[in-house]
């Protein structure tokens, strides 16, 4: 099993994103990252109820903010090797990317993402 430490640059797995970020605490289940970059944007919508638009209520999944820290369990973390990019051009990649996805696979639920990614966009990037 791989050790962990203070300061270690990790890639995390939170919800329905991946990050980039440091190691702030070692807790017994898992570890207290802080976000550096964005890897993969969160999946809108119902986590319960992925990929259905027919849901009670559509959320809008923000991802985490530069320097955000969140609990992450064990398994859920890797170590990253590579340079850490800019938390803003990440971001900016990491939105477009999942936009590029959805209108690729058009749905309902596609489409309601779509428009959560839109109004995402305008917010993170005023």
């Amino acid at each position: 099993m791989q050790e962990f430490r203070i300061g270690d640059t990790v890639t995390a797995i939170y919800k329905t994103g991946k990050y980039i970020g440091e190691i702030t605490e070692v807790r017994p289940q898992g570890f207290l990252v802080r976000v550096l970059a964005v890897v993969k944007h969160p999946m809108q919508g119902d986590l319960h109820n992925p990929k259905d638009a027919d849901v009670l209520i559509f959320h809008e999944r923000r991802a985490l903010s530069y320097r955000e820290q969140a609990n992450i369990p064990k398994q859920m973390v890797k170590h990253f090797e590579d340079d850490v990019p800019d938390y803003q051009t990440s971001l900016k990649e990491a939105l477009a990317k999942m936009k590029k996805e959805l209108l690729e696979n058009p749905s309902p639920w596609a489409d309601m993402s779509l428009k959560m990614a839109d109004s995402l966009e305008k917010d993170y990037f005023k």
